[in-house]
């Protein structure tokens, strides 16, 4: 594959403009690998007074290139793609005709000056058979609560298929709006909560200037979904917690506004609807259906209310909810992984046993699986997660895993078809839930020591929800999946300070879920 050779900087801007040199001061980034392709990113500034948001400086030509080996000796794909304010000078290059399973270096040109190189990787061959895939998993970065050391340690790791970020890669507030237990660790750009398209044009830019993240992004593809924050807290199809319709304008525009900026700085290709939802697959061994948990889901119910077991309710809307289950059902790969923002497994207190929990829930309002704690989860639209689990049993669809963030805690869970009468009743998938990166947890919220309340929590949750194999309140940091034809296990970590530019990272535990067996259970070493 070849392009046309390199065009100089656009000028237009001034002399001063014109004579400055561009630069690459946000990185380079991969995402969404194919069988023959990868998706490139990068954002340019042509002169120095085109910061991210400002709309301002040239159009530049930006050449890219692919090669087999870091040096660039064996080049393999060429070509530009014009960078102009409209968008925000970021630029995608789609590249196709690239072999499957093969590690390729990437960097991009303009005016003379190169980027930083990036390593990528695509997927295997539709229908080949791998034997192993790792990925890196991670969410709830809050770039004010702290560093992003979690990135520095799976960029140092070089051996990630890809990495997988599961909503929350930014926030919208304001600086102190939701800091490290009420500490600022480093400010917010804008310092204002974030509704424009220049405000979420310049917090993306602030995001992708941090290091860690800069070497993550160039040490493998990026497979990515947004969740709320991306928006707005608690973000539902027609509003949000963190929005005031009138006074921070209209929803749909901010909605807009955000969802232009996170495909101008994201290496993931706009999928069905304009959103996040669409499917990777990775040979016969697994395929990866990630969600889209905002764009059509109901407003949240008040915690305790009924009406999350209204079927009129959705997380998902239909046409989503059709296409998942139509790939479970005719997928063909060893595993079904799903991309997916908020917990699925059930978390309540106060069940009671199975013969009087569905006459009292009708009687008295209430949830027909015990008092739902986060009703922004799937615990708060009950019918799509009925209708889902019963299409996995019903269709004898087996080793499906979900991959979770948002609740800046791990989990090892079973996900039961009727979590009141389990383990009694079967369970029809398994979960791993990350933790967060940087955002506060219960300890962290509560200001208390780590374990003060957590470890009275967690042994509640537990009881409560006997598909809870294990969970940690207290930690931040990541995970790294890895999947054989025989398991898929996930090896959860821990960093020692995540207000530590140089925190260290530790193993904490490792729980996997045996093929065809739809439970987890506890491993005492990590994968090697």
């Amino acid at each position: 594959m070849t392009g046309a050779a390199l065009i100089p900087l656009t000028a237009g801007a001034g002399p001063a403009s014109a004579a400055a040199e561009p630069a690459f001061l946000h990185g380079v980034a991969s995402g969404d690998p194919l069988p023959d392709g990868v998706l490139l990113w990068t954002r340019v500034t042509p002169v120095p007074e085109a910061v991210p948001g400002s709309g301002l400086g040239p159009a530049a030509e930006v050449g890219w290139t692919v090669a087999r080996d870091r040096a660039f000796t064996s080049v393999v794909a060429t070509g530009t793609a014009t960078a102009t304010a409209a968008s925000d000078h970021t630029v995608k290059a789609d590249v196709r005709g690239l072999q499957p399973a093969t590690d390729y270096w990437f960097r991009f040109t303009a005016g003379g000056v190169t980027s930083p190189a990036g390593r990528t990787r695509t997927a295997p061959a539709e229908n080949a058979t791998a034997d192993r895939l790792r990925f890196g998993v991670v969410s709830c970065a809050n770039w004010e609560a702290g560093y992003f050391s979690s990135y520095r340690h799976l960029a140092a790791r070089g051996d990630l298929d890809a990495w997988l970020h599961l909503g929350d890669y930014l926030y919208e507030y304001g600086t102190g709006g939701y800091a490290a237990r009420g500490t600022v660790v480093r400010p917010h750009a804008p310092a204002h909560e974030i509704v424009t398209l220049a405000d979420y044009r310049t917090r993306h830019g602030r995001y992708k200037t941090d290091a860690d993240l800069q070497a993550l992004h160039a040490a493998a593809p990026v497979v990515a979904i947004w969740d709320d924050h991306e928006f707005a807290n608690d973000a539902w199809s027609g509003g949000a917690e963190n929005h005031t319709e009138g006074a921070e304008g209209a929803w749909a525009a901010r909605v807009a506004a955000a969802k232009q900026a996170y495909f101008e700085w994201m290496p993931v290709r706009a999928s069905i609807a304009g959103t996040t939802y669409r499917r990777l697959r990775f040979g016969r061994l697994a395929d990866l259906s990630l969600l889209d948990l905002r764009s059509f889901r109901s407003q949240q119910a008040s915690i305790g209310s009924g009406s999350v077991d209204d079927p009129d309710r959705t997380i998902t809307g239909r046409a989503q909810l059709d296409w998942l289950k139509a790939g479970l059902k005719t997928s063909d790969t060893t595993w079904r992984l799903i991309g997916n923002s908020v917990m699925i497994s059930p978390v309540a207190f106060g069940a009671l046993p199975g013969y009087l929990l569905a006459p009292l829930a009708k009687l008295l309002g209430l949830p027909a699986e015990g008092l739902a704690v986060n009703v922004d989860q799937w615990d708060g639209y009950t019918d799509d997660r009925r209708e889902l689990l019963a299409h996995l049993r019903d269709n004898g669809i087996r080793n499906t895993v979900f991959l979770t963030g948002d609740i800046h805690m791990a989990w090892a869970n079973d996900v039961p078809v009727k979590a009141a009468t389990y383990p009694l009743s079967a369970s029809a998938a398994t979960e791993f839930v990350v933790t967060s990166v940087t955002s506060d947890n219960l300890d962290d919220i509560l200001k208390v020591a780590p374990g003060t309340v957590s470890t009275v929590a967690e042994a509640a949750v537990k009881a409560a929800n006997r598909h809870v194999k294990w969970l940690d309140m207290d930690s931040h940091g990541y995970g790294v999946l890895d999947i054989t034809g025989e398991r898929a296990q996930m090896d959860y970590y821990a960093l020692s300070d995540r207000t530590d530019p140089n925190a260290s990272s530790t193993w904490e535990r490792s729980y996997r879920t045996l093929s065809g067996t739809q439970k987890v259970e506890r491993v005492y070493s990590p994968v090697r």
